[in-house]
């Protein structure tokens, strides 16, 4: 398979639009009633939905081998449009009991379920709080990171609800984004400021660094117990023992704006997504990068480096939401904003070497394995869900 770089002055050749006549394409573009997005790939134009055209022709066009080693996928596999009405869709989530995916549609307040015997989509959970980040513990129990409330919390089997953590030496979290479980019973965290904001969940009351003028009225539209809380702790990851007790990991200056966070198929390794400047940071904020550690027998990390820049081509895959097959290769969302045709999926081996990619029309914030066999990976990409059946199964619980 050829890997080939697909630039936005090719995707806009490809709607017939060259230098010289942006400027015409852009004023028939506000008088038309609807605009065609360029396609992800140039030739063939291509529909992900569920009644488009066959596209598959042993390999998908979108799956792209950069190692000529990206044995990990699965020939003939299509890439399939679930679902689509999410306004930022987040957290997939694979409950192998239920054979159902779950996931958040964080601006909506809701979350959502797919089931894997006729693809039916409705609401799983509203209102959510907000949440982010989902997974499923290895006692089948889903956790949920919340934004609005700031807190982690885990649905219990018998519909109760626990708060895992929702404060660190006695101050507030941030906003929490991803969660994973380890072996050994502890949950581990990310904490992040991107829920502070209007959009996602509610900025700080007055005079905290999100709402410094106290412009904005964060009790609008909210509960009546939401509205007080203000930033007061740097981004970190955390981890939650079986007891209760929350240990700070890894700090703004190892992980700065941790996002996802993914555990190695062995528990070696931790792997957290250092996305970048979130609303109310005071410091640079985070690179774009994927941070590795080594974690000790006694829940410490320690060998901080860089596994992956997340530069392909020139372009910053920025990465968000992560997942581990049973390999050790890294699976990582992609948002590349406007560089058409690199957002969606990179792939990295054990050394941090880009093996493929898979492309999606609109920017990927998380993904999961799933499916009976675990074989399957499943995107959350802004407004849809989109899953392609891969040669490799996932780490860990879910």
């Amino acid at each position: 398979m050829t890997n080939k770089t697909f630039s936005r002055r090719q995707a806009l050749t490809t709607l017939g639009v060259g230098g010289a006549g942006l400027a015409l394409a852009g004023r028939a573009a506000a008088q038309s009633t609807a605009v065609e997005p360029p396609s992800v790939i140039s030739n063939p134009p291509r529909d992900f939905g569920p009644d488009g055209a066959p596209n598959v022709y042993f390999w998908d066009a979108d799956v792209v081998d950069v190692d000529g080693m990206f044995s990990v996928m699965q020939p003939n596999a299509p890439i399939q449009r679930l679902w689509t009405g999410a306004l930022w869709a987040e957290g997939p989530a694979w409950n192998s009991v239920g054979k159902f995916l779950v996931w958040s549609d964080i601006p909506n307040n809701r979350q959502m379920r797919w089931l894997n015997e006729d693809g039916h989509v409705s609401t799983f959970r509203a209102p959510s709080n907000n949440s982010n980040g989902n997974s499923f513990d290895y006692a089948g129990r889903q956790l949920s990171c919340e934004h609005l409330t700031r807190r982690v919390v885990r649905y219990e089997l018998d519909g109760s609800v626990t708060i895992i953590a929702d404060n660190f030496e006695g101050k507030r979290l941030n906003s929490p984004n991803d969660i994973v479980q380890h072996s050994d019973g502890s949950y581990w965290f990310t904490d992040p400021p991107y829920g502070g904001q209007l959009y996602e969940g509610a900025p700080d009351a007055p005079g905290g660094p999100t709402n410094p003028e106290g412009r904005f009225n964060n009790r609008l539209g909210q509960p009546p117990e939401i509205g007080d809380a203000k930033r007061e702790l740097p981004t970190g990851t955390y981890r939650v023992t079986e007891d209760g007790t929350v240990t700070l990991v890894a700090t703004e200056e190892d992980a700065p704006d941790p996002n996802g966070l993914c555990f190695s198929h062995d528990e070696k390794t931790l792997y957290v997504a250092s996305t970048g400047k979130g609303p109310g940071d005071a410091g640079p904020g985070g690179k774009g990068e994927i941070i590795a550690f080594d974690v000790q027998d006694d829940g410490t990390l320690s060998n901080r480096r860089v596994f992956t820049d997340c530069m392909v081509d020139g372009v910053k895959c920025g990465p968000d939401g992560l997942s581990c097959d049973v390999n050790g290769n890294v699976w990582s969302s992609s948002n590349a904003g406007r560089s058409v045709g690199y957002s969606g999926v990179t792939v990295w081996n054990p050394d941090g070497g880009l093996m493929g990619r898979i492309r999606l029309p609109e920017i990927c914030g998380n993904l999961c394995f799933g499916g009976p066999k675990r074989n399957r990976l499943f995107m959350a990409a802004s407004q849809s869900i989109y899953s392609v059946y891969t040669g490799t199964q996932g780490a860990g619980a879910s």
